[in-house]
């Protein structure tokens, strides 16, 4: 709840220096005052019978996790359509730039998550060291995105199914719908231990394809042909579509990359945060980008860029199902195809999982109903999983204009949104920093510091970011408009805009007040009088309160540090090591 210091009365356009938020300390600024009514509001102080999320996934799981949100329906599917668009050189280029941007951003909500492993994460860290309505406007943002993405998982099943048969395609949709939102309505470790082995049959295969690629590349294929950089100087190549088919990369490889921010949104439900989030971050991010770099070079190598059906109105090819069916294998190539369906299943697992919390947050906050807060016994927010999974009906909108250019579309959303949500880490990381460093506190309080990014990350994310959102759709309007196309790469921005400006309007005008109170049970009344005001509400970073919500070890805590030290200096120390950097 929002809460003023006490106004001085006085005419109209008197000026206030600050309000103070009741979590966190100075917001705003004041600017202009007119007579309201006296309030009187009721304040329930007492929570719901359950509105707590639980600390039950362990390392191990948000590892995995964070994998998960990254290998899946991007690049196993994605690729094809970046192949396609814009040729091996910017497939290739693009993910690189994409990938540094990400590692970036990834280190800079690594420091505040570790500080403040709260739940909402980087939208909380919007809210509380930018600007309350901006994180307002970002966390629905996110929370669609999150929504949407499972409705573009579940077409992505639909495309992959068509490799089989065209028989009833939203079936597959409707089957694996009701399996997540089941496996979701029970405990949170049953969603990780899901994410865990889909994910590392996910990283299984990767390893596959890197070798068989290889091998595909030096002869080992149908033709019996070695195929080295060929596919680099055909006609076309490997530049396609000049500096619009560049910059249409982008999206899908922000697309592709999403999901790595939500390691943040997992934060809420870590055990030992100050520990396992900085590991997380500086291990799974190596792996992911080593893993993409290679894949998108061997695709690139192995694939022309013209392939028939690699991306088209009805159907998009895996260029997973490609290699191995190039490699002589139609059974190979059929269980690829399964395989990349169940990594359709874990991201539409991590997406439904992402959206919950973050409606979750949105609700305990109070931007949004309060009955998304409440949880069963077993910490699952049960209505918010509700609203977040019935989004996705928008996948059934492809028996009418195709699976492939439904997922195109729904692609672009989701990747313009990712980019929102880096963008906006960058701008809380940079108040955040400005905050700590003008209050004084030493960077030695910090549990996690990302050294080498000091002080010109948030800068970077911020600026590289925003780029990419402005040039990406060049190819929607150069040579020709082409209107959907156009929405799909920036509907978002107005969107953000107006839901920004309606919240810093409705939180606007608020009342001074003088208080006084009584209890009464578990109720508490507040009598609000005063006047209205007009704020703009960007947070005060010499006031913003850096000790609420920071992470303090438990006991159970220090006894698992305790134990790894002791493993990692006994007498299998090394195997320890291995353990602790793989798992």
């Amino acid at each position: 709840m929002l809460i003023r210091s006490l106004i001085p009365q006085g005419s109209f356009g008197q000026r206030i220096n600050v309000t103070t938020h009741s979590d966190y300390g100075s917001i705003m600024h004041g600017e202009q005052l007119e007579e309201a009514p006296q309030l009187e509001l009721d304040v329930e102080r007492c929570p719901p019978p359950h509105d707590k999320l639980h600390r039950g996934l362990s390392a191990r799981q948000v590892q995995m996790i964070a994998i998960a949100g990254t290998i899946g329906t991007g690049l196993f599917l994605g690729t094809g359509s970046s192949l396609a668009r814009g040729g091996p050189a910017s497939i290739l280029i693009c993910y690189c730039l994409v990938g540094f941007v990400v590692y970036v951003t990834l280190l800079l909500l690594g420091e505040m998550a570790t500080q403040y492993p709260v739940a909402g994460s980087f939208n909380a860290y919007a809210t509380r060291f930018f600007s309350p309505s901006y994180g307002f406007a970002l966390s629905w943002n996110y929370w669609f995105n999150d929504a949407v993405s499972v409705a573009s998982d579940l077409t992505a099943a639909q495309i992959l199914l068509g490799y089989w048969t065209f028989w009833h395609p939203w079936v597959i949709s409707l089957v694996f719908w009701a399996f997540l939102v089941a496996i979701n309505a029970t405990h949170v470790r049953a969603y990780g231990e899901l994410e865990y082995w889909l994910s590392s049959l996910k990283v299984v295969t990767i390893i596959l394809f890197i070798i068989l690629g290889i091998l595909v590349n030096a002869g080992v294929n149908s033709q019996h042909e070695y195929i080295g950089w060929s596919n680099w100087r055909i006609s076309g190549a490997p530049f396609v579509g000049g500096f619009g088919g560049f910059a249409s990369v982008f999206v899908t490889a922000s697309f592709a990359f999403g999901g790595t921010e939500s390691l943040g949104i997992t934060a809420g439900e870590t055990r030992n945060p100050s520990r396992n989030m900085p590991r997380v971050v500086k291990f799974v991010f190596w792996r992911i980008i080593i893993f993409y770099v290679l894949t998108i070079l061997l695709i690139g190598l192995n694939i022309p860029w013209n392939y028939p059906n690699l991306s088209n109105k009805s159907i998009t090819t895996s260029p997973f199902t490609i290699i191995f069916r190039e490699a002589g294998s139609t059974v190979a190539a059929s269980f690829m195809n399964t395989v990349i369906m169940t990594s359709v299943l874990s991201a539409g697992n991590h997406a439904l999982f992402a959206g919950t919390r973050v409606l979750y947050g949105l609700a305990v906050t109070r931007q949004a109903p309060r009955i998304f807060s409440r949880t069963t016994q077993g910490g699952i927010p049960l209505y918010a999983l509700s609203l977040t999974s019935s989004i996705s009906i928008l996948c059934f909108g492809s028996s009418f204009i195709g699976s492939g250019r439904l997922w195109a579309w729904l692609q672009n959303i989701v990747g313009v949104s990712n980019q929102i949500a880096w963008f906006s880490i960058g701008l809380a990381s940079w108040r955040f920093r400005t905050a700590w460093i003008r209050q004084g506190r030493s960077l030695d309080e910090l549990k996690f510091r990302a050294r080498w990014t000091w002080p010109w990350g948030p800068a970077f994310v911020v600026l590289s970011v925003a780029f990419m959102i402005i040039v990406q759709g060049w190819s929607s309007v150069i040579p020709k408009f082409q209107a959907v196309d156009f929405v799909s790469y920036y509907i978002e921005i107005p969107v953000m805009m107006v839901m920004y400006i309606a919240w810093t309007i409705f939180t606007g005008f608020r009342s001074n007040y003088s208080e006084y109170s009584h209890n009464s049970g578990c109720s508490q009344v507040v009598h609000l009088t005063g006047r209205r005001v007009w704020h703009n509400d960007f947070v005060d970073a010499n006031t913003v309160d850096l000790y609420q919500d920071e992470h303090v070890e438990m006991e159970i805590d220090k006894t698992e540090d305790e134990q790894r030290v002791s493993r990692i200096n006994g007498k299998a120390g090394y195997l320890w090591r291995f353990y602790y950097l793989v798992s």
